[in-house]
């Protein structure tokens, strides 16, 4: 938590200290310029177009710049999720390397207790477990060596790494593990000890393991029904692995909904992917209820931590901290005047409530058809626009 905290001064100061020049040429290194916004950007405390605005009126970055690639993704991300819903994005979108059937549905002990004995997978695994974050190179690593050399089902492991994520967001997590899979791209993500090298930090360099080889041997093994394990010692100690939560602790002090609390009244809701502060422009007198679908949160558990930061924020935006079924929320939801919220792709269905939906902030334009790839959408949201000036004006940064 000490990392990020969960609070909009944080997420602004974090912002703030990004080096659009130096993320360019160091963001494949583990100890690279990156942003470390995900947690801040997953939870709404920023908005994509928040961070481009900044970027532009700070360091005039142009729109094809790779950090505004980067947040690109996470743009595209979102238009998939909104053309297949989450169901689609849970599927396989295309055929991989090998059939369905021959990728286990167990995450392998060794690598659920960081003891393989490949350095880049146990810190890999050690790192995300003590801070709920993980660079991108070593996701794409962890993922990589759990799909293409221990042969595990990609949702096996997507499900597993997204309940320890700060910044676990359904659709980037879901559709990277699929483009690492090959089910998502034209061609599996496959590396070696060389690239661990080349980005990584000495205690996560794995020579003389499984992954000192070729690209042509491991491409290999990935097409190779069999299983690659490495040898290790028995009865090694290895990490923990955090509890996942399916419900909020009792300390954080949620309740069941109150329909009392919100009869007649105009309403602001807290949903956990809109923990900005409460907008200046609504009524007087608007209630603010914080609030978390059960049916969500049981089929997506998670970790103490992330429960904490989004426990923790909501309890500074209000006392009214409900945790329930979709059914329950909607049935005290309805009672009220009006509820305002901003939208998201993951708020359930409740027709009886009387919505006000904000529309979340976007840079790029929505597409009305679905595009497969990236480059594809790249392409169809930049036409036309030759400046990011285009995108962000006249938005000024927050400060």
């Amino acid at each position: 938590m000490h990392e990020f905290p969960p609070t909009p001064q944080a997420a602004l100061e974090r912002l703030n200290l990004v080096e659009p020049k130096h993320y360019a040429y160091s963001r494949n290194d583990l100890n690279g310029a990156v942003s470390r916004l995900s947690p801040y950007l997953t939870h709404g405390f920023l908005s994509v177009l928040d961070v481009a605005s900044t970027m532009y009126h700070r360091h005039r970055l142009g729109v094809q710049h790779k950090f505004m690639m980067e947040l690109g993704w996470r743009e595209y991300y979102q238009h998939v999720h909104q053309h297949l819903g989450e169901p689609g994005m849970a599927a396989s979108l295309h055929e991989g390397v090998l059939p369905e059937s021959a990728y286990s549905q167990l995450l392998p002990d060794d690598v659920r207790y960081a003891c393989t004995q490949v350095p880049v997978i146990d810190q890999a695994v050690s790192t995300l477990y003590a801070s709920g974050y993980l660079h991108n190179h070593a996701r794409m690593w962890l993922a990589s060596y759990l799909v293409h050399l221990r042969k595990v089902h990609w949702r096996v492991g997507a499900d597993w790494m997204y309940g320890h994520l700060l910044d676990g967001d359904i659709a980037s997590n879901y559709l990277s593990w699929q483009w690492v899979a090959g089910t998502g791209s034209s061609k599996p993500y496959l590396f070696n000890a060389d690239n661990v090298e080349k980005f990584a930090p000495a205690p996560w360099h794995s020579r003389g393991t499984l992954l000192d080889t070729t690209y042509e041997t491991l491409e290999i093994l990935a097409h190779n029904l069999a299983t690659v394990t490495q040898a290790r010692a028995r009865n090694e100690a290895g990490e923990d692995e955090p509890a996942l939560l399916d419900a909020p602790p009792e300390a954080l002090g949620f309740s069941a909904p109150q329909a009392d609390v919100v009869a007649g009244r105009q309403v602001w809701w807290v949903h956990p992917w809109a923990l900005a502060d409460v907008p200046t422009d609504l009524p007087p007198d608007v209630v603010v209820v914080a609030a978390l679908c059960a049916e969500q949160t049981q089929a997506h558990p998670w970790d103490a931590r992330r429960w904490q930061f989004v426990g923790e924020r909501m309890a500074a935006l209000t006392p009214h901290r409900w945790w329930g079924s979709v059914s329950t929320l909607e049935a005290a939801l309805a009672q009220a005047q009006a509820v305002h919220t901003v939208a998201h792709l993951r708020l359930p269905e409740m027709p009886s409530v009387p919505w006000h939906q904000r529309t979340a902030p976007r840079l790029f334009r929505d597409l009305d058809k679905p595009c497969d790839s990236f480059s594809k959408w790249w392409v169809q949201v930049n036409k036309g626009v030759r400046h990011l000036q285009q995108l962000v004006y006249p938005i000024a940064p927050r400060s």
